[in-house]
């Protein structure tokens, strides 16, 4: 490997010494369930009631969100496959809303030597929460340290990479394969995503990618099964911020009630917006949508998010390689990878973001 490299500009910068796993972060424990949701409402102007309501739904989980220990999880799970196929680097880990955070992250690589670093954010999609904001959050963290910090290169969105697709189809067909022989006409595939209002979806590709997605899915459960595809729709969760405003809809639990009506007697829900399990899939997901489908007599089964599934680590691995080598990374869409690096306008803020977990 080259000390230094070449970029069309004529400008040279050192290689790639470290890899940088960027996170929401997440409480682990009650005590830190406020601290973290001050932390992820800052500057919003979110009551202290809206904090407490939300806390309480931590609380019914100990006060412990799996996102940290999901990434704890991917982090080791990465770390064996780049030993054993590279590219070997150090890999860090810096969060934007609690500890390891970001900005002491990049403070310790700075301390380490570290020049330039390419950044995984636990992210598919294009949004300013899922997307841009990171590219902030980096930003703010490197003025901080100041002219040691290293460069840090995120990867674009990576929801068409096969390694994304092949495990979230993998993961459906496998609830779908507790149904047994269920009619197809009473059974449905329910994607969800995060919603975000409508005004920030307007300037992104949010939408259309994880439609995008889900219809690559699909696909896959049906080639490899031997039965017809099954129906599926696009509904959204954890929507938060005044009633008056408009976000992506439908809701999961409102959706549910209307699939009911319309004679759905089974569904499997895929949370293809989440790369793991957040307070929201648990939360959202695993209790109050369960609680609306087993009122309506309807039998709900939830895929897992990718996780660290060997799959999901290897395209991980894959995009860190590619993105150190100046390579196309592969892609399953029409619409290829996305460009780095992402244009300047892209994604920007429009509004306030939500209050969630990206």
């Amino acid at each position: 490997m080259s000390h230094h490299e070449s970029t069309p500009n004529g400008m040279s910068y050192p290689a790639h010494d470290a890899i940088l796993i960027l996170s929401f972060g997440g409480p682990e424990g009650r005590e830190d369930v406020v601290p973290f949701l001050r932390n992820v409402t800052r500057g919003r102007d979110i009551p202290e009631r809206r904090l407490r309501e939300v806390a309480e739904h931590y609380y019914l989980f100990g006060g412990k969100s799996p996102i940290n220990g999901h990434c704890r999880a991917l982090i080791a799970a990465l770390k064996e496959s780049l030993r054993e196929k590279g590219p070997e680097l150090p890999v860090y880990w810096g969060n934007r809303n609690w500890h390891p955070m970001l900005v002491d992250t990049v403070a310790q690589m700075a301390a380490d030597g570290i020049k330039r670093a390419v950044a995984v954010a636990t992210s598919a999609y294009s949004s300013y929460s899922s997307c841009r904001q990171y590219l902030d959050d980096i930003e703010r963290a490197r003025k901080a340290i100041g002219p040691t910090a290293p460069r840090i290169e995120k990867i674009p969105p990576y929801y068409n990479h096969p390694g994304f697709i092949e495990t979230m189809a993998h993961n459906t067909r496998v609830e779908l394969d507790k149904l047994g022989q269920s009619d197809h006409t009473s059974t449905r595939i329910v994607f969800t995503a995060h919603s975000i209002p409508d005004a920030m979806a307007q300037g992104c590709d949010y939408e259309l990618q994880l439609r995008e997605a889900a219809a690559l899915i699909t696909d896959r459960v049906a080639v490899r099964s031997d039965r017809p595809p099954h129906g599926w729709d696009l509904a959204y969760q954890s929507r938060s911020g005044p009633p008056s405003a408009a976000w992506l809809e439908p809701d999961i639990c409102d959706h549910i009630r209307v699939l009911a009506a319309q004679g759905i007697r089974s569904l499997v829900i895929a949370p293809i917006g989440f790369v793991a399990d957040h307070m929201e899939v648990i939360y959202d997901l695993d209790t109050e949508a369960a609680a609306v489908s087993k009122e309506l007599d309807v039998r709900m089964l939830r895929a897992a998010t990718v996780g660290a599934a060997p799959l999901f680590v290897e395209a991980l691995r894959e995009l860190i390689d590619c993105h150190t080598a100046g390579k196309t990374p592969p892609s399953l869409a029409a619409s290829g990878p996305r460009a780095f690096p992402c244009a300047q306008e892209c994604c920007a803020r429009s509004v306030s973001p939500a209050l969630g977990h990206f």
